[in-house]
Protein backbone atom coordinates (compact mmCIF):
# COMPACT_ATOMS: atom_id res chain seq x y z
CA UNK A 1 0.00 0.00 0.00
CA UNK A 2 1.09 3.57 -0.66
CA UNK A 3 0.41 4.64 2.94
CA UNK A 4 2.64 1.85 4.28
CA UNK A 5 5.58 3.08 2.16
CA UNK A 6 5.27 6.64 3.41
CA UNK A 7 7.66 7.44 6.27
CA UNK A 8 6.77 10.19 8.75
CA UNK A 9 8.86 11.73 11.53
CA UNK A 10 7.43 11.42 15.05
CA UNK A 11 10.17 12.85 17.24
CA UNK A 12 13.71 14.27 16.96
CA UNK A 13 16.16 14.74 19.87
CA UNK A 14 19.52 16.37 19.09
CA UNK A 15 21.64 14.68 21.75
CA UNK A 16 21.60 11.17 23.19
CA UNK A 17 24.24 8.81 24.59
CA UNK A 18 24.61 5.09 23.87
CA UNK A 19 25.89 2.59 26.46
CA UNK A 20 26.92 -1.05 26.46
CA UNK A 21 24.47 -3.10 28.46
CA UNK A 22 25.78 -6.11 30.42
CA UNK A 23 23.84 -9.36 30.01
CA UNK A 24 20.81 -9.64 32.21
CA UNK A 25 21.55 -11.98 35.08
CA UNK A 26 17.93 -12.57 36.10
CA UNK A 27 14.38 -11.59 35.24
CA UNK A 28 14.66 -8.35 37.17
CA UNK A 29 14.74 -5.08 35.22
CA UNK A 30 17.75 -3.18 33.89
CA UNK A 31 19.65 -0.72 36.09
CA UNK A 32 21.38 2.30 34.52
CA UNK A 33 23.83 2.53 37.43
CA UNK A 34 25.61 -0.59 36.05
CA UNK A 35 26.42 0.98 32.65
CA UNK A 36 29.40 3.24 33.40
CA UNK A 37 27.44 6.39 32.60
CA UNK A 38 30.54 8.60 32.51
CA UNK A 39 31.90 6.62 29.50
CA UNK A 40 29.26 6.47 26.74
CA UNK A 41 30.08 4.24 23.75
CA UNK A 42 28.58 6.69 21.23
CA UNK A 43 26.83 10.12 21.18
CA UNK A 44 24.64 11.53 18.45
CA UNK A 45 21.05 12.34 17.39
CA UNK A 46 17.91 10.25 17.92
CA UNK A 47 15.02 10.30 15.48
CA UNK A 48 11.75 8.34 15.63
CA UNK A 49 9.98 7.65 12.34
CA UNK A 50 6.99 5.52 11.35
CA UNK A 51 6.19 3.55 8.24
CA UNK A 52 2.77 1.94 8.34
CA UNK A 53 2.22 0.41 11.77
CA UNK A 54 5.93 0.07 12.63
CA UNK A 55 7.95 2.74 14.42
CA UNK A 56 11.72 3.02 13.95
CA UNK A 57 14.18 4.39 16.50
CA UNK A 58 17.15 5.67 14.52
CA UNK A 59 20.50 6.76 15.94
CA UNK A 60 22.23 9.12 13.52
CA UNK A 61 25.33 11.28 13.34
CA UNK A 62 24.68 14.88 14.38
CA UNK A 63 26.44 16.46 11.42
CA UNK A 64 26.24 14.02 8.49
CA UNK A 65 23.03 12.18 9.44
CA UNK A 66 24.71 8.82 8.84
CA UNK A 67 22.80 5.95 10.40
CA UNK A 68 24.57 4.35 13.37
CA UNK A 69 21.89 1.84 14.47
CA UNK A 70 18.17 1.26 14.06
CA UNK A 71 15.59 -0.40 16.28
CA UNK A 72 12.23 -1.34 14.70
CA UNK A 73 9.31 -1.34 17.16
CA UNK A 74 6.09 -3.12 16.18
CA UNK A 75 4.49 -3.02 19.65
CA UNK A 76 4.78 -0.80 22.71
CA UNK A 77 5.47 -1.52 25.48
CA UNK A 78 7.43 -4.60 24.47
CA UNK A 79 10.88 -6.12 24.64
CA UNK A 80 11.96 -3.80 21.82
CA UNK A 81 11.89 -0.78 24.19
CA UNK A 82 12.19 -1.07 27.98
CA UNK A 83 12.74 1.47 30.73
CA UNK A 84 15.22 1.00 33.55
CA UNK A 85 14.22 0.62 37.16
CA UNK A 86 16.42 3.35 38.67
CA UNK A 87 15.89 6.35 36.30
CA UNK A 88 13.40 7.86 33.87
CA UNK A 89 16.08 9.18 31.47
CA UNK A 90 17.44 5.78 30.32
CA UNK A 91 16.01 3.02 28.14
CA UNK A 92 17.12 -0.28 26.67
CA UNK A 93 16.35 -0.77 22.94
CA UNK A 94 16.84 -3.75 20.64
CA UNK A 95 18.73 -2.83 17.47
CA UNK A 96 18.80 -4.84 14.20
CA UNK A 97 21.22 -4.67 11.29
CA UNK A 98 18.88 -6.09 8.62
CA UNK A 99 20.82 -9.36 8.39
CA UNK A 100 19.08 -11.05 11.31
CA UNK A 101 21.54 -9.93 13.97
CA UNK A 102 20.15 -8.22 17.09
CA UNK A 103 21.69 -6.54 20.13
CA UNK A 104 20.51 -4.64 23.22
CA UNK A 105 22.01 -1.24 23.94
CA UNK A 106 21.28 1.46 26.50
CA UNK A 107 20.13 4.95 25.47
CA UNK A 108 20.27 7.93 27.82
CA UNK A 109 18.93 11.50 27.41
CA UNK A 110 20.69 14.52 28.85
CA UNK A 111 17.40 16.28 29.63
CA UNK A 112 14.53 14.59 31.46
CA UNK A 113 12.00 16.33 29.20
CA UNK A 114 13.58 14.69 26.11
CA UNK A 115 13.06 11.28 27.68
CA UNK A 116 9.40 12.15 28.32
CA UNK A 117 8.88 13.20 24.68
CA UNK A 118 10.51 9.96 23.50
CA UNK A 119 8.10 7.88 25.56
CA UNK A 120 5.00 9.89 24.54
CA UNK A 121 5.86 9.75 20.83
CA UNK A 122 5.85 5.94 20.92
CA UNK A 123 2.61 5.82 22.95
CA UNK A 124 0.77 8.15 20.56
CA UNK A 125 1.84 6.19 17.50
CA UNK A 126 0.61 2.85 18.78
CA UNK A 127 -2.59 4.43 20.08
CA UNK A 128 -3.23 5.57 16.51
CA UNK A 129 -2.44 2.07 15.24
CA UNK A 130 -5.04 0.60 17.60
CA UNK A 131 -7.70 3.06 16.47
CA UNK A 132 -7.05 2.30 12.81
CA UNK A 133 -7.35 -1.41 13.50
CA UNK A 134 -10.72 -0.96 15.23
CA UNK A 135 -12.06 1.21 12.39
CA UNK A 136 -11.00 -1.40 9.85
CA UNK A 137 -12.86 -4.13 11.77
CA UNK A 138 -16.02 -2.03 11.94
CA UNK A 139 -15.83 -1.35 8.20
CA UNK A 140 -15.65 -5.09 7.46
CA UNK A 141 -18.44 -5.99 9.91
CA UNK A 142 -20.73 -2.96 10.33
CA UNK A 143 -23.52 -5.08 11.90
CA UNK A 144 -21.32 -6.13 14.81
CA UNK A 145 -20.84 -2.60 16.12
CA UNK A 146 -22.87 -1.21 19.03
CA UNK A 147 -26.36 -0.07 18.05
CA UNK A 148 -28.28 2.81 19.56
CA UNK A 149 -31.68 1.63 20.83
CA UNK A 150 -34.14 4.53 21.04
CA UNK A 151 -37.28 2.43 21.49
CA UNK A 152 -39.44 2.46 24.61
CA UNK A 153 -39.03 -0.42 26.99
CA UNK A 154 -42.02 -2.27 28.36
CA UNK A 155 -43.85 -0.07 30.86
CA UNK A 156 -41.72 2.97 30.08
CA UNK A 157 -43.54 6.30 29.62
CA UNK A 158 -42.58 9.82 28.68
CA UNK A 159 -43.90 13.09 30.11
CA UNK A 160 -44.04 16.33 28.14
CA UNK A 161 -44.19 19.69 29.91
CA UNK A 162 -45.25 22.37 27.43
CA UNK A 163 -45.22 25.86 28.93
CA UNK A 164 -46.33 29.28 27.65
CA UNK A 165 -49.31 27.98 25.67
CA UNK A 166 -51.52 30.68 24.07
CA UNK A 167 -54.98 31.09 25.60
CA UNK A 168 -58.00 30.60 23.37
CA UNK A 169 -60.33 33.50 22.65
CA UNK A 170 -63.23 33.77 25.06
CA UNK A 171 -61.39 32.24 27.99
CA UNK A 172 -61.10 34.23 31.22
CA UNK A 173 -58.24 36.69 31.28
CA UNK A 174 -58.26 37.42 27.54
CA UNK A 175 -59.34 40.64 25.87
CA UNK A 176 -62.59 40.30 23.86
CA UNK A 177 -62.36 40.87 20.14
CA UNK A 178 -63.22 44.42 19.02
CA UNK A 179 -62.23 46.17 22.27
CA UNK A 180 -58.68 46.96 21.34
CA UNK A 181 -57.23 50.23 20.23
CA UNK A 182 -58.87 51.59 17.08
CA UNK A 183 -62.10 49.56 17.42
CA UNK A 184 -65.32 51.61 16.93
CA UNK A 185 -67.22 52.24 20.17
CA UNK A 186 -71.02 52.16 20.36
CA UNK A 187 -72.19 55.20 22.30
CA UNK A 188 -75.79 55.64 23.59
CA UNK A 189 -77.91 58.50 22.14
CA UNK A 190 -77.67 61.86 23.91
CA UNK A 191 -80.14 62.38 26.75
CA UNK A 192 -83.35 64.29 25.93
CA UNK A 193 -83.26 63.62 22.19
CA UNK A 194 -85.51 61.39 20.10
CA UNK A 195 -84.33 59.42 17.11
CA UNK A 196 -85.45 60.79 13.75
CA UNK A 197 -87.93 58.71 11.70
CA UNK A 198 -86.63 56.54 8.89
CA UNK A 199 -86.62 58.61 5.62
CA UNK A 200 -88.89 57.53 2.81
CA UNK A 201 -87.43 56.40 -0.55
CA UNK A 202 -86.36 59.39 -2.64
CA UNK A 203 -86.38 61.74 0.33
CA UNK A 204 -83.33 63.32 1.90
CA UNK A 205 -83.04 62.46 5.56
CA UNK A 206 -83.88 65.34 7.81
CA UNK A 207 -83.68 65.41 11.53
CA UNK A 208 -85.88 67.50 13.82
CA UNK A 209 -84.65 67.01 17.34
CA UNK A 210 -87.25 67.68 19.95
CA UNK A 211 -86.06 69.12 23.19
CA UNK A 212 -87.91 67.93 26.28
CA UNK A 213 -89.03 70.81 28.50
CA UNK A 214 -90.05 70.68 32.08
CA UNK A 215 -93.80 70.83 32.72
CA UNK A 216 -94.91 69.65 29.24
CA UNK A 217 -97.22 66.62 29.35
CA UNK A 218 -97.34 63.71 26.97
CA UNK A 219 -100.20 65.31 24.94
CA UNK A 220 -97.86 68.09 23.81
CA UNK A 221 -95.42 65.47 22.56
CA UNK A 222 -98.21 63.76 20.61
CA UNK A 223 -99.04 66.99 18.76
CA UNK A 224 -95.60 67.12 17.14
CA UNK A 225 -96.05 66.47 13.42
CA UNK A 226 -93.99 63.96 11.41
CA UNK A 227 -91.75 65.23 8.58
CA UNK A 228 -93.80 65.93 5.44
CA UNK A 229 -92.80 64.35 2.12
CA UNK A 230 -91.20 66.70 -0.39
CA UNK A 231 -92.22 65.09 -3.71
CA UNK A 232 -95.31 63.62 -5.36
CA UNK A 233 -93.68 60.22 -5.68
CA UNK A 234 -93.02 60.26 -2.00
CA UNK A 235 -96.63 61.26 -1.35
CA UNK A 236 -97.96 58.28 -3.35
CA UNK A 237 -95.58 55.89 -1.62
CA UNK A 238 -96.54 57.32 1.77
CA UNK A 239 -100.22 56.89 0.91
CA UNK A 240 -99.60 53.25 -0.01
CA UNK A 241 -97.71 52.59 3.18
CA UNK A 242 -99.98 54.48 5.56
CA UNK A 243 -103.28 53.96 3.70
CA UNK A 244 -104.89 51.62 6.18
CA UNK A 245 -103.82 53.71 9.08
CA UNK A 246 -105.14 56.90 7.40
CA UNK A 247 -108.50 55.27 6.66
CA UNK A 248 -108.82 54.10 10.22
CA UNK A 249 -107.89 57.45 11.65
CA UNK A 250 -110.13 59.29 9.15
CA UNK A 251 -113.18 57.29 10.09
CA UNK A 252 -112.60 58.01 13.71
CA UNK A 253 -112.16 61.73 12.98
CA UNK A 254 -115.45 61.85 10.98
CA UNK A 255 -117.39 60.29 13.78
CA UNK A 256 -115.83 62.70 16.21
CA UNK A 257 -116.92 65.69 14.05
CA UNK A 258 -120.55 64.45 13.76
CA UNK A 259 -120.75 63.87 17.48
CA UNK A 260 -120.92 67.32 18.98
CA UNK A 261 -119.95 65.99 22.34
CA UNK A 262 -116.35 65.19 21.20
CA UNK A 263 -113.55 67.65 20.96
CA UNK A 264 -110.83 67.04 18.34
CA UNK A 265 -107.25 67.65 19.28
Amino acid sequence: MADAEYESVLCVKPEVHVYRVPPRASNRGYRAAEWQLDQPAWSGRLRITSKGNVAYIKLEDKNSGELFAQAPVDQFPSIAVEGVTDSSRYFVIRIEDGNGRRAFIGVGFVDRGDAFDFNVALQDHFKWVKQQSELAKQALNPDQGPKLDLGFKEGQTIKLNIANMKKKEGTPGTRPRGTGAGAPSLLPPPPGGKPAPFPLPGEQPSFHPVQASAGVDEAADASVSWPQPRSSAAEGLAADIWGDFAKASGSVSGQAQQNTGWVQF
